[in-house]
């Protein structure tokens, strides 16, 4: 497995001219608009990167972005991959530990998610806090990769609270309310039942969703700081469920993803 990350990084490095990333981005379903924010350098497709997955749902892109975002060097994903879609946790990570071995310190996490919280409403951007992980496995399990961390790594502070706070600040200098909560991942591609909803949140999830926290388990493994925001696509307490198709998460997460674009740069550019 290292050698495989190692040979992804190499022709990364090969391809960029040895581009040394200060911060990776993971964009979630319908936030890729961030992409524009940035001053391209190189775009890879990810079937051209050796070992890396290749996003098979059709909102996710597929391409490695570097380049400046608010002065600062970016590696981003425009498109992500999910254990839905058939890849182990290792698959899913991959791009992460790869940003790692680039150098990477500090990692974004964007993602689409459904609404547990009843004060919360749709296109509403909530920082994560914390995160409860409901996927069947994890890509800690099996032998462990000493050369990215400890075997028993601590998960008591997954989410960097430095960037949250300055986060929340950023919000209210924009006047626009930033809500705080507890992300549920679920292994997905259905969304929950009535039932199922009820269970998470009476567990103290504040949304539901099916990805970020193989990728911050991942990160955190490897000593980078982790910053994570959901966008609430759609509601799921008991008096404001619907049935939801693809295009409505998107609608939603277009209505949030200035928002979200303006406060990841600004936060970028406090690092």
């Amino acid at each position: 497995m290292m050698q495989q990350l190692r040979e992804s990084a190499s022709y990364i490095q090969a391809q960029t001219g040895n581009f040394e990333p200060e911060f990776g981005i993971i964009l979630g379903t319908g936030l890729g608009a961030l992409v524009k924010e940035i001053e391209i350098e190189h775009s890879l497709n990810y079937a051209d990167i050796p070992h890396f997955p290749v996003s098979t749902v059709e909102s996710h892109s597929g391409r490695l972005i570097l380049g400046q975002l608010s002065g600062r060097r970016v590696v981003v994903m425009q498109g992500r991959f999910h254990f839905y879609e058939g890849y182990d946790m290792n698959q899913v990570v991959h791009p992460v530990r790869v940003m790692k071995l680039l150098g990477v310190p500090k990692l974004f996490i964007s993602n689409a998610c459904g609404g547990l919280n009843p004060a919360f409403n749709t296109s509403d951007l909530m920082v994560i806090t914390d995160h409860i992980n409901l996927q069947p496995s994890n890509p800690l399990i099996g032998p462990n990769l000493d050369e990215l961390g400890p075997r028993f790594p601590d998960m008591s502070d997954v989410y960097d609270e430095k960037m949250v706070r300055q986060a929340m600040v950023i919000a209210e200098d924009a006047g626009f309310d930033l809500r705080e909560g507890v992300y549920a991942s679920v292994p997905g591609p259905m969304l929950e039942t009535k039932a199922e909803y009820n269970y998470l949140a009476r567990i103290g999830a504040d949304a539901v969703g099916m990805s970020t926290v193989p990728e911050a388990i991942a990160a955190r493994h490897m000593g980078m700081k982790v910053f994570g925001i959901s966008v609430i696509t759609d509601m799921c307490t008991p008096d404001r469920i619907k049935k939801v198709i693809l295009s409505d998460i998107l609608e939603a997460a277009a209505v949030a993803e200035p928002r979200m674009t303006m406060l990841i740069r600004e936060l970028i550019r406090q690092q």
